[in-house]
């Protein structure tokens, strides 16, 4: 797992409990999620297989992907999370909602407005979790040039919280292949907590304890 600061010191990762070397992708089974994401609550084995806990996202690592990080340097604050591999990536948000309501028919058209006042556009479509937005926007590429970025939106009801994942690369433009980007998103379990929130509020994400974290490159 890499921990990305805004600073120009080096990468930080998690390492596992038992004092054995990082933990790699490559070294974790494929998870068998086939009807996730999941309530906390509706976990009983949490602790049975390799987690990593963000607060509100516990995430399950892939084969074959990296968890990243965002991390905001003078607060310790997660600011965003994605499964990340060769060909694509998954950004994963938890939000606060109605016992229940439909969060996602709510703010699936401010999603698609948002996008086209940024001179994008988001069609909706149906996919394997419902009704989700094809989007694409215009981006300014490293050599000064434009390209346009396809990603894909989707969104998942829970007790009390909705799940939010936007897909990038290869998942955004396969949407019918189901790839290990869909296993994370599966794999995925939402803390929502007791305590009270408005509706829409994302929830917040924390640092692992800093028994699991090593730096490198230092």
């Amino acid at each position: 797992m890499k921990f990305r600061r805004k600073s120009a010191e080096a990468p930080v990762e998690v390492t596992p409990d038992d004092g054995s070397d990082d933990l790699a992708t490559d070294e974790v089974a494929p998870v068998d999620a086939a009807t996730g994401p999941w309530d906390i609550d509706d976990v009983d084995d949490l602790d049975a297989v390799e987690r990593v806990d963000l607060g509100s996202l516990v995430l399950t690592p892939i084969d074959g992907l990296e968890v990243r990080l965002q991390v905001d340097e003078s607060s310790d604050r997660v600011q965003s999370v994605l499964h990340a591999g060769p060909e694509g990536a998954v950004e994963l948000r938890a939000f606060a909602a109605p016992r229940n309501g439909d969060l996602w028919d709510e703010v699936r058209p401010r999603i698609a407005a948002e996008y086209a006042q940024r001179g994008g556009t988001a069609t909706e479509r149906e996919g394997r979790y419902g009704t989700e937005l094809d989007c694409q926007i215009t981006v300014r590429t490293e050599d000064g040039r434009t390209a346009t970025q396809p990603s894909r939106v989707i969104g998942i009801n829970g007790p009390r919280w909705m799940l939010r994942a936007t897909f990038l690369g290869r998942p955004a433009v396969e949407p019918e292949t189901v790839g290990p980007w869909d296993t994370a998103v599966e794999a995925t379990v939402v803390r929502r907590g007791a305590q009270a929130m408005p509706v829409g509020a994302e929830l917040p994400l924390t640092m692992p304890p800093r028994d699991r974290l090593v730096r490198r490159g230092s």
